[in-house]
């Protein structure tokens, strides 16, 4: 099991102020400081819905006063290869929504795009500014040895959990200012004014002056809905919901108490089937009427664009090293975990033997929801799941047991390592970047590998060191 703070008995580059930190901490004064973040984002507010729960379903995210830390180099690798991926990704949407190169070349079989239920036909031909699609990328990556980091997972959709990346990183400094006294911790702060510059450098092309932005929320019910108040806040825009929206000549405006404002860009946290219930779901209500024929005829900018889901699927997923070089002709930075896809009748074989040592999941599933994690699982559990599979194997894959690395958590005993996996977040529009840090979600439960919020998951704050010690 690969350690993030040690490895053989060794201190990793970066670590020796938190050994040196937590040896010379009590345990008493460390739980004591863990309950003062809890207490203070509780009153902040920080929750998180969990949903088909009786009773109150708003949660705290627990967090964890021990961070994770990449050294510089360590840094420039994963940096160069989650833009690498996003660029990959936004190249495929584009192509599968125009000349369809990548399936006429046989890489990706068609069915996987045009039988995916994200893949919206609205979107043929229809042209984004700057070619981009998925502004805002969340890259699962996970780390099992020595040899580097791989991605478990891309997020092309609307993905979470930015909020907390900020929060976490302000509640550490408040906390213990000291550990940020050598000034080699690179800030995250920065990430607000990055996103609101990749909104602006999208706007449409009749716009002038400086564009008008909004986040477009569900409302309070919402699982997301404290990150997205809280990004509104932090970006100075305003958090508005569909019923403070219409469309007027393909315009979209915002109504206001000095009368309707245009809407040049819409940072959307709805799913595509509630966007519009004259293109979609027409019972929806959280929605814009009209807004699609606004986006299609070039009077407004949502980001993500719709149909952006059909490229982060876990069948999709198999093909993106693919990706990489067909679209950008390079070879792959960061690998992609073995993933056997059950559409194969050959690998759906492979499966079903070995089930009882795999991890199986959903293609479309997320939040840790839908799977099954073989080693965990009992022998009943193992037979109803793979008539599932047998079901519809086009909507499984698999993949081995990963052993995750561990990261030093606080915990009731002491200081105990715990598993961990990490979401930077790419930023798309005129230029690609990342804010460097990221979400590091961490399993509280002892040898659980299932790090998701909703699961009973953590967070810690992430630091990325900007000299290499």
């Amino acid at each position: 099991m690969f350690d993030e703070m040690s490895h053989n008995g060794v201190l990793r580059s970066g670590y020796e102020r938190i050994a040196d930190w937590i040896a010379k901490t009590p345990h008493e004064d460390l739980v004591r400081a863990s309950a003062e973040a809890e207490t203070l984002f509780r009153r902040i507010g920080i929750t998180f819905a969990v949903y088909g729960e009786g009773g109150d379903p708003e949660r705290l995210i627990p967090f964890d006063l021990i961070p994770r830390i990449f050294s510089a180099s360590e840094w420039e690798t994963m940096e160069a290869g989650v833009i690498q991926r996003a660029r990959a990704l936004n190249a495929f949407i584009q192509d599968v929504y125009n000349d369809g190169r990548i399936i006429a070349e046989r890489i990706v079989p068609q069915e996987f795009i045009f039988g995916n239920e994200a893949f919206e036909p609205v979107m043929k031909g229809v042209a984004v500014p700057k070619n981009v699609y998925s502004h805002i990328s969340g890259i699962d990556v996970i780390r099992t040895s020595d040899d580097g980091f791989y991605v478990l997972e891309d997020n092309c959709r609307t993905p979470s959990g930015v909020s907390y990346v900020l929060e976490n990183r302000r509640m550490m400094t408040r906390l213990f200012p000291d550990l940020f006294a050598s000034g080699d911790i690179a800030p995250v702060d920065t990430y607000p004014d990055l996103l609101r510059q990749t909104m602006e450098s999208v706007a449409p092309a009749d716009t002038t002056g400086s564009p008008n932005c909004v986040i477009l929320t569900p409302g309070h019910f919402n699982s997301a809905y404290y990150e997205h108040s809280f990004l509104a806040d932090e970006m100075g825009i305003p958090l508005v919901e569909g019923t403070d929206l219409f469309v007027e000549d393909d315009k979209v405006y915002m109504r206001t108490t000095r009368g309707p404002e245009r809407v040049h860009v819409i940072y959307r946290r709805i799913d595509d089937a509630f966007l519009d219930p004259l293109q979609f779901r027409p019972e929806s209500v959280l929605g814009v009427p009209g807004l699609m024929k606004s986006y299609l005829a070039g009077g407004v900018t949502i980001i993500n664009a719709p149909g952006t889901g059909v490229a982060d699927d876990k069948a999709i997923y198999c093909y993106v090293e693919d990706m990489i070089r067909f679209y950008l002709s390079e070879e792959p930075i960061l690998k992609n975990v073995e993933t056997w896809k059950c559409s194969d009748p050959a690998q759906l074989s492979h499966v079903l033997d070995n089930i009882g040592e795999l991890v199986v999941k959903e293609v479309h599933g997320s939040g840790g929801y839908g799977m099954l994690i073989g080693p965990k699982s009992t022998k009943e559990e193992q037979e109803a799941y793979a008539a599932r599979v047998k079901a519809n194997p086009a909507g499984f894959i698999a993949q081995p047991t990963l052993s995750l690395s561990t990261c030093p958590t606080l915990v009731e005993e002491g200081v105990a390592p715990r598993h961990v996996d990490f979401r930077p977040f790419v930023l798309s529009g005129e230029t690609v970047q990342v804010t460097p840090g990221g979400l590091t979600r961490v399993a509280l439960r002892e040898g659980s590998l299932v790090v998701n919020s909703s699961q009973g998951g953590g967070v810690k704050d992430t630091w990325v060191l900007t000299e290499t010690n």
